[in-house]
This record gives structure tokens, C-alpha cells and sequence, in this order.
């Protein structure tokens, strides 16, 4: 049994959650913006085997503090590796979270070992054509503070995604990644912190991929938004020596959907 630690740091007016296990070189798991880090039990164990492992709740999600104010999400992420003495680590974000790792390493490149970018668009990509199916329901479901209906459509754009009906997906997944993403919509964390990033990295992700220089690990489930498929292949195709892993049946959280597979592609990556 994997023993692990939890705790707080402060950072900024607030506290963040989080927890360690493992020993060995270190992996912070970044998760998702509309969940929080018990999106990563199912790496947790098979991760703390060969690692040190952290994840953490952002600002305003899980049992981290609520947000009262945009704060940028990489000055947190730097809080957390300097108050836990880490002086290096490979990051593994989802979604906004790999934008969020992504950011990091570049303005921070002496701090990151290696990158696991899952399900993630690089800061400053356009994203083309039609939002997702649900989006602006689900907008106009949270200025409503409709939060059931909002939380409904959340599952239904993440977790479901564009290409397949509720009753198609897992509903342990589901009733998972709803329970999460109920807590960012009481707190009004979206509205707060991540409508408009603060500080932007300036220039963005999206003009400087060729600068990276790590192990990169690309990671896109096949049921995916096409956009979140495209902004995969313009990163394989730009970070120098990067991989790609396209994984069938699970769309944008799919390492809750498809974990066996997800691992399997995590663990080859880091050499465990």
C-alpha cells in the first residue's frame, strides 16, 4: 500500500491542497479546469511505485482555499515546488492544466525535467470553427447560477464529448467528474480566475514550442474535440523529439476513462 502525505502551502491570500507519495524523481499532476486532483487516482498508486508523486488542488477547486481574485495559475505551481523543496520535476497536466505545465516550463525551464500534455491546447492557439456542442448553454447556465444544469453540461462537453450520448459513457466516470466539478461552480472559480488568465505567458506557448527542450509527451484521447486533436499534432509537429499517443475509446479526460491504457503510455514515457 502506497503511504501518502497531505497537507497545505500558502500561496498568495490563500491555501492549496495537497498530496505526495513514492519516492524517486518527482511528478506533479496537474489536473483538469473543471475537476480537481482525485481525477489522477487511478495513476496514483501505479505512479508512486517508481516516483515521487505530488498533486495538487488549483486555487478554487477541490479543498484547496477559494479564489478571491485572477491569480496566475503558474505562480501557484511555483509556490507549491519551492514550499515542498522541489527543485525539479517532469509535469503531467490535463486541459488546463497542461496549458498551465506547458507555460511553466517555458518560463521556468530550469525547474521542468520532462512534459505529459494531455488533452491540452498551448497557450495562444486559435481554436477554429464552432465552440463545442452544449458550450454556450453551459455558459449561460452558470451566469444564471443554474449550477445542476451547468455541472449536466460540463459532463456532457468533457467528459462525454461531441461524438457520443451519456448512456455510451462509464457512469461511475461521470458521476465522479460531476461531484468534482460542482465545487469550481459554487465557488465561482471560472468566473473568477480563468475567464481571462492573468498574466498571460508573453509571448504565448503557441510561438515558442521550438524553444522547449525536454522529453515531451503528447497525449490526446481519440474522442476528443477535433480541436483538441488538431492542437495535438501542431505540438508533436513543432516541440522538437516530442511523442504523440492518441488513445482510443475516452475523449478529454481520458486517463479517468481509458486508465489502463493511459498508464501504460504514462509508464513507457517515463521509463518505469
Amino acid at each position: 500500500m502506497t503511504q501518502t502525505t497531505t497537507g497545505t502551502i500558502e500561496s498568495g491570500s490563500g491555501k492549496l491542497y495537497y498530496e505526495m507519495a513514492g519516492q524517486g524523481e518527482t511528478l506533479v499532476l496537474i489536473h483538469a479546469g473543471f475537476v480537481d486532483s482525485r481525477m489522477w487516482d487511478d495513476q496514483w498508486v501505479a505512479l508512486a511505485e517508481h516516483n515521487r508523486v505530488v498533486r495538487f488542488d488549483m486555487r478554487g477547486f477541490g479543498r484547496s482555499d477559494a479564489a478571491t481574485a485572477a491569480v496566475p495559475r503558474r505562480q501557484d505551481l511555483l509556490c507549491l515546488l519551492d514550499e515542498l523543496d522541489i527543485a525539479r520535476a517532469t509535469l503531467i497536466g490535463c486541459s488546463l492544466g497542461g496549458e498551465v505545465a506547458l507555460d511553466f516550463a517555458l518560463e521556468h525551464p530550469q525547474r521542468v525535467a520532462g512534459l505529459v500534455l494531455v488533452s491540452a491546447v498551448p497557450s495562444g492557439f486559435e481554436l477554429q470553427g464552432a465552440p463545442p456542442p452544449d458550450m454556450m448553454d453551459m455558459i449561460a447556465a452558470v451566469q444564471a447560477e443554474d449550477l445542476e444544469r451547468a455541472a449536466d453540461l460540463q459532463v456532457r462537453i468533457w467528459v462525454d464529448g461531441m461524438f457520443r450520448q451519456p448512456e455510451q459513457v462509464d457512469p461511475a466516470v461521470r458521476a465522479r467528474a460531476r461531484e468534482m466539478c460542482m465545487i469550481p461552480l459554487r465557488q465561482h472559480t471560472w468566473q473568477i480566475v480563468d475567464m481571462q488568465s492573468a498574466q498571460p505567458l508573453d509571448p504565448p506557448a503557441i510561438e515558442r514550442l521550438e524553444a522547449l527542450d525536454l522529453p515531451v509527451l503528447i497525449v490526446v484521447g481519440a474522442l476528443d474535440h477535433p480541436e483538441l486533436l488538431r492542437a495535438a499534432d501542431v505540438m508533436a509537429e513543432r516541440i522538437p523529439g516530442a511523442q504523440k499517443v492518441v488513445i482510443p475509446g475516452g475523449a478529454h479526460v481520458v486517463s479517468m476513462e481509458q486508465p489502463e491504457a493511459f498508464n501504460e503510455a504514462l509508464l513507457d514515457f517515463l521509463g518505469a
